[in-house]
């Protein structure tokens, strides 16, 4: 690597040049990802409910839709209003009361309940079908121009109508907070790294390898909002230790006489990248763990932010040290005192009382495991929004003004007998909490002829092979009573036709709560044996992963335990990734200690001494890398108004300040009660003459060097 960091320190300018030519196409290949704001998207193809929305789309023409209300309008007016929705483009279609009954049948000939489905006081309620997929961009603009046309008197509530406000939302917020991580990262840098000018010189490095990032998710076809909001902060708080390393490491080698700043940095650039290798390989394994999940929206994170440690990797020893060599001067203008604080007499104390810690560890492992495994979710996308946006007005109307607040729609067999159809819907309006069921001239019942009956309903409603249902329930989606409402539908549904399928967002989203369960407990196993094997293949030895990855895991006990303790509850998303996210990025301070500890070992030094010396050596960096790690998460966490964004902003945030502090008390007291163990368990840390004897002062094994 030594002749890497020698060819990368003479051709520095080409690099930089190469560098700034590069965020060219980046910046044209981010702008041309599309960002999919529907997560329900990411189930998986082969559930009956994706499936079935898939019918509708394919033999219906109907993909999202929207119940839309209109305030203060008489019956001829909302009939022209009607027309004009019908008008819009991605439009395939409006159900209205004119829909069922020509509007020409006088009121007194229609039966009440069917004049009430669809009217409540002055308010009239129309179901607004479209031509493409929930969250396709074609539905999206539908939902803003019904809005643009139906003006104050139109409320539009619907998954479509959540996605559009969230994306408007998302879109104003995302700037904000790559503009926070960025600023609380350079002030925490300038406080304790000891120049000015290098906080901006890391920022322009990790920026650059974002920015790459970004662009190469154009190759992903499209990325999920919540990838898009957490990539470039979660980039830059994890890939900054990198950059740490580097100026460490150059720093150190900077105080050799004989060495010119070339020399240097060639030198610092072969001791970084073999100490960030099985750094980055840790948190790359975390993040594509998050592939195995069978929630895609898992897969869509984990492959872009493993995208973006490599990246990160890769700015770090060409990009980083271009910069530095190119701005030094301005580096050291900008020189000011380091202060960041000593930890010898901590250490010292540490090591003295070991078993104290060891205390500590196992009292806070039980209210954290507690905690941990009662924390409550939500799967409500709803709530993770502010109540005030349009289409949370419009929910909460339609719940006073029709007692309705979520729909379904269920597929049958075309064929199937009248009758069975009247029965059926007879036994699905029995089940608790369905307000109505309304097909096609089965859903009004005898009363009403059928001559009465305009012909365009039939289209709307029917196919080749299926009609289509609406079921209006009371019961809020994700809701354990809406959630036993479809179980008891399904019932009725496979007794008449067992080819049947219910779909919607309330049906989705409880295939969602159970494919999460799964998948939480898939990720957590796949995370935590890659990290432990990677951990054994790169320090060599048996028993320091499991102890490491004790210290992380109660690390992530103690972080996803406190909402239980506080009574928040936490968006489903951030439970499945946050432990996945935090051991992968926060192992790193436990194997950079680690490595320290390991070393002094080998050099002949006895437990006390070599613990204490890894612990006051590591901790700088370690303290820097995680509050780097903090402000990054922090700002956004506080900021953000997407409650799934800010939410794992906060887990993260101050996930890197807990794991931080367990190594810096935890983890020290652990290699002293178990370093007889560690010894015999492990390679490279006792040193042998060439008789195979131990004991002795030698030369520093051939292991990962540490950043001091």
């Amino acid at each position: 690597m030594l002749k890497l960091g020698e060819a990368i320190t003479r051709k520095r300018k080409l690099i930089l040049v190469v560098a700034v030519l590069l965020l060219i196409p980046s910046v044209l290949g981010m702008i041309a990802t599309r960002i999919n704001y529907d997560v329900l998207s990411y189930l998986p193809d082969d559930i009956q409910t994706i499936k079935g929305q898939d019918i509708l789309l394919d033999d219906f023409g109907k993909g999202g839709f929207a119940m839309v209300m209109v305030d203060g309008m008489n019956q001829k007016d909302v009939s022209a209003l009607k027309s004009k929705f019908e008008d819009v483009d991605h439009v395939d279609s409006v159900i209205w009361y004119d829909s069922i009954v020509d509007s020409s049948v006088p009121l007194e000939m229609v039966p009440g309940d069917v004049y009430k489905k669809f009217n409540s006081g002055d308010t009239t309620l129309m179901a607004v079908f479209f031509d493409e997929g929930t969250s396709a961009d074609g539905s999206l603009e539908a939902v803003a121009k019904i809005r643009q046309i139906g003006g104050k008197q139109c409320f539009v509530s619907s998954m479509t109508a959540f996605v559009e406000d969230l994306k408007e939302l998302a879109e104003k917020e995302e700037p904000i907070y790559v503009g926070l991580a960025v600023l609380l990262c350079c002030i925490i840098l300038a406080i304790f790294m000891d120049s000015w000018m290098i906080p901006v010189v890391f920022m322009a490095g990790i920026g650059m390898a974002i920015l790459y990032n970004l662009g190469s998710n154009f190759f992903l076809g499209q990325v999920s909002y919540i990838t898009k909001a957490l990539s470039a902060v979660l980039q830059l708080g994890v890939t900054m230790d990198y950059s740490i390393f580097l100026w460490h490491s150059y720093e150190e080698q900077r105080q050799d006489p004989s060495k010119d700043k070339n020399a240097a940095m060639a030198q610092a650039i072969s001791n970084t990248f073999a100490s960030i290798t099985g750094s980055s390989i840790t948190t790359v394994a975390g993040f594509l763990a998050m592939c195995f999940m069978t929630f895609t929206l898992g897969r869509d994170l984990g492959i872009v932010m493993a995208k973006g440690v490599i990246f990160g990797v890769l700015g770090c020893i060409t990009i980083l040290p271009s910069l530095i060599l190119t701005f030094e001067r301005a580096i050291e203008k900008t020189r000011h005192k380091n202060i960041t604080p000593k930890f010898d007499k901590l250490s010292a104390k540490i090591t003295k009382k070991p078993g104290i810690f060891a205390v500590i560890f196992i009292v806070l492992l039980v209210p954290a495991l507690f905690g941990y495994t009662h924390t409550s979710v939500y799967y409500n996308l709803d709530k993770s929004v502010p109540q005030t946006l349009p289409f949370a007005v419009a929910n909460e109307k339609l719940g006073d003004e029709f007692d309705m607040n979520t729909t379904h729609m269920l597929l049958v067999d075309a064929d199937m007998d009248k009758k069975d159809v009247d029965d059926m819907m007879s036994d699905i309006d029995k089940v608790d909490g369905v307000k109505y069921t309304m097909g096609l001239e089965s859903a009004l019942g005898p009363a009403v002829p059928d001559e009465i009956l305009p012909g365009e309903v039939g289209s709307i409603v029917k196919s080749d092979d299926y009609q289509l249902l609406i079921i209006s329930s009371k019961y809020k989606v994700a809701s354990d009573k809406v959630n036993k409402q479809i179980d008891e539908i399904n019932q009725v549904v496979k007794q008449y036709d067992n080819k049947g399928m219910l779909i919607g967002e309330a049906p989705c989203t409880k295939d969602l709560i159970d494919i999460t369960d799964r998948d939480f407990k898939v990720v957590s196993a796949i995370s935590i044996l890659a990290i432990l094997l990677i951990i054994a293949f790169v320090l060599r030895s048996v028993s320091l992963p499991i102890i490491l990855v004790a210290v992380i895991e109660l690390a992530i006990f103690i972080n996803m335990g406190i909402p239980y303790f506080t009574g928040t509850e936490l968006p489903f998303i951030a439970s499945i990734c946050i432990g996945t996210i935090q051991l992968g990025s926060t192992v790193d301070y436990a194997i950079l200690m680690t490595t320290r500890y390991k070393r002094e070992r080998f050099l002949g030094n006895d437990k006390r001494t070599s613990v204490r010396i890894a612990h006051s050596t590591s901790m700088p960096s370690i303290m820097v890398s995680a509050l780097g790690f903090f402000a990054a998460t922090f700002g956004v966490a506080i900021y953000s108004d997407i409650d799934i964004i800010s939410s794992l902003c906060t887990l993260m945030a101050r996930g890197a300040i807990i794991s931080m502090l367990v190594v810096m008390f935890i983890l020290p007291s652990m290699f002293m009660l178990f370093d007889k163990l560690i010894c015999k368990t492990s390679k490279g840390f006792i040193k042998k003459d060439g008789n195979g004897n131990t004991g002795g002062k030698g030369a520093i094994p051939p292991i990962m060097d540490t950043a001091e």
